[in-house]
């Protein structure tokens, strides 16, 4: 997607242009004092970008700027894509919600669950009923990361070679099969857990559609949504891709992550449905477009405008929220969120804490980039940047009230 440009005046859409401009002020001195590289905020109501800033760099050494199409890493937020081409083949009946994994990846049939011991050796039992297909779009299924470093089970991911990314040589095939050995944290839907189901997820989608992931992804989604720099790599067009930075612990500044960084610049051997894309504002503000458009964009439909609508409700049991109901990712206790089919859904935005609205569905990366998508207000926003790990500066408790703040229809 080129050419990503502010499309209309604000206050044609309900919103004041003074008041989007504190989405700058607040965001553009954390570059200047080096907490960020840079960022790219794209901000739009009815259909139409209402306001777009961007300050900073996407090469601090080399003071490149962060451009329009400008290329990040957007880590997790591949999620909501795989969801999306998961329940397209659900809409071609290809598979049940209800299914168990085992029948379509084997190895998961001999999946049990942690019960004691160490990562070295673990004690076990039976789960009470298999992982099903709906378990792993809702985070329900037992599984976890690596990188988490709270539980057993994420260790055993450590030891087998899943932390960041996986074991030179694994494919997505088996990268799931290593998986389905490694105990499950809970029994599936018994509880929530942030984790590498998407991926399995991911190999789901190649089964049953016959394809790699990354040409089911190019044919059915990126192409029809004209998501021209969508991809798990950007092999092509490095001189656009951002560095990924982290926090320098001695300097306070901000150091690239070169390892990391260096996995986007080819094709990787796990095509990681969880987190391998690489994307452009431009690009995933037309997926969050055609979110908004319940499966539709431009004339152009993805899904069907029902099942958009299921899967952005809450899906945990009970009505029950992420902080009730889960492990909450390290400093994210998510109160007054639920989660639905590979999006958090603000369930009650007065337990939330954070100016929203009720039916507000989104997600983020690990490198600090995110985005939601808000029916209520016709409004969509997309944040990019590349700042690893997300937690360094929590970005959407701080853009999401600098946003609302300026809806003054």
């Amino acid at each position: 997607m080129t050419g990503l440009e502010q499309e209309v005046d604000p206050q044609d859409v309900g919103l004041d242009a003074g008041r989007l401009g504190r989405i700058g002020q607040h965001f553009s001195p954390l570059v200047d004092e080096g907490v960020f590289p840079g960022f790219l905020v794209v901000v739009s109501r009815g259909g139409k970008i209402a306001h777009l800033a961007r300050h900073g760099w996407r090469d601090v050494e080399r003071q490149l700027p962060v451009e329009t199409d400008t290329i990040f890493r957007i880590y997790s937020m591949t999620k909501p894509v795989t969801s999306v081409a998961a329940m397209i083949l659900y809409e071609e009946g290809r598979f049940r919600l209800t299914d168990p994994v085992s029948d379509y990846i084997p190895a998961f049939a001999d999946t049990g669950v942690y019960v004691d011991g160490s990562y070295l050796k673990p004690v076990t039992r039976a789960a009470t009923e298999p992982v099903r297909v709906w378990h792993l779009m809702t985070h329900t299924a037992g599984l976890t990361y690596g990188w988490m470093f709270r539980h057993a089970c994420d260790a055993m991911y450590r030891a087998a070679g899943f932390e960041w990314g996986g074991p030179k040589g694994y494919d997505l095939e088996r990268s799931c099969d290593a998986w389905a050995r490694i105990p499950l944290m809970f029994d599936p839907g018994s509880s929530w857990n942030y984790s590498v189901a998407t991926d399995v997820l991911g190999r789901l989608v190649e089964i049953w559609s016959g394809k790699p992931l990354d040409e089911f992804f190019a044919e059915r989604i990126f192409g029809p949504l004209e998501m021209t720099d969508t991809a798990f790599h950007a092999e092509r067009s490095l001189d656009r891709l951002a560095v990924l930075y982290t926090p320098d612990p001695v300097t306070h500044g901000l150091q690239p992550l070169d390892p990391m960084g260096g996995w986007a610049t080819r094709k990787p051997d796990m095509l990681s449905g969880g987190g391998g894309l690489v994307s452009t504002a431009g690009d995933y503000h037309r997926f969050a477009e055609m979110l908004l458009g319940r499966g539709e964009l431009d004339g152009v439909r993805v899904l069907g405008p029902r099942t958009l609508d299921y899967m952005t409700c809450n899906h945990l049991p009970g009505g029950r929220d992420l902080a009730s109901f889960g492990h909450p990712i390290a400093g994210e206790p998510d109160p007054g969120l639920g989660f639905g089919l590979g999006f958090s859904v603000v369930v009650d935005e007065a337990r939330h804490r954070v100016l929203s609205s009720p039916g507000e569905f989104a997600w983020g990366g690990a490198a600090s980039t995110c985005f939601w998508v808000d029916p209520a207000e016709d409004l969509t926003v997309v944040f990019m940047t590349q700042l690893l790990p997300s937690s360094s500066v929590p970005v959407r408790p701080r853009l999401t009230p600098l946003v609302y703040q300026a809806i003054v229809d």
